[in-house]
């Protein structure tokens, strides 16, 4: 089966900075996988190149077996390649239903379209609200983006990304802003994604990464130091030194 996404050799400096050293690794269809490490360990910076934002100083990116190192943001997203951001990206001027209808009008080549028109296209409107149903925040449809808290803003990032329906979802701390009573809206609409799409999820939240993944890797200090299961990870001494700490033992002993 060929993998979905997979990472070969990435290396990324700026100037003499290296940020990205050496990392390898592959999502397959259905993967539900963590990144984690401190900050500075350069898990944003390699979401970056994964979407596409930045191009790596050496190595490879591949989706589905073709190679799109050097492909734009726009064509990675059109092959099946969505993201959400740790930093809010949203049009604020526009309401929460407008950002869920545009996404959901990119998907389908509809863009060009006037948004004023997409109050005429039903099917566009229903898939919409039953997006934001799904996340627990329909009522907030008609409202302008400027308007909604920012725990409620990460909830409609994620129902954008959703709909775009992308065969590879990478999640840039979704539960960032997100108060810890509403995270299990985040695991209940990433548990109701389609069972082949592959998700990478950046996230601090360890009870959200340990609920979430079935696989971690580990960044420190550019290098992937650790790939397996959340078990694994929090047995492995080197990933208690440079990260879980205190979490591994509380896990140990509850």
């Amino acid at each position: 089966m060929t993998d979905r996404l997979a990472l070969h050799g990435v290396f990324k400096s700026f100037g003499g900075l290296h940020v990205n050293s050496d990392v390898s690794f592959a999502l397959k269809a259905g993967d539900r996988v963590a990144l984690i490490g401190p900050n500075g360990a350069g898990k944003t910076t390699l979401v970056n190149i994964i979407s596409g934002d930045l191009r790596p100083t050496a190595g490879r990116v591949l989706f589905e077996g073709a190679d799109v190192t050097r492909l734009p943001i726009a064509e990675r997203s059109r092959r099946g390649l969505a993201r959400t951001f740790q930093i809010s990206r949203l049009f604020a001027s526009l309401t929460a239903g407008e950002n869920v209808s545009l996404a959901v009008m990119q998907r389908r080549g509809l863009t060009r379209r006037v948004l004023s028109a997409t109050a005429d296209m039903a099917d566009v409107h229903t898939e919409c609200i039953e997006l934001l149903e799904t996340l627990g925040i329909a009522d907030l449809a008609a409202l302008p983006v400027g308007q909604l808290a920012y725990g409620q803003q990460r909830l409609l990032e994620l129902a954008i990304g959703i709909a775009l329906k992308p065969k590879v979802l990478l999640l840039d701390e979704p539960a960032a802003g997100v108060p810890h009573e509403e995270t299990p809206k985040i695991l209940g609409a990433i548990d109701r994604l389609p069972p082949d799409i592959a998700v990478l999820m950046i996230e601090h939240d360890m009870d959200l990464v340990f609920r979430f993944a079935r696989r971690v890797l580990v960044l420190a200090g550019g290098r992937l130091i650790f790939e397996g299961t959340p078990a694994e990870a929090s047995l492995d001494e080197d990933v208690r030194r440079a990260y879980l700490g205190s979490y591994a033992d509380a896990r140990r002993t509850a």
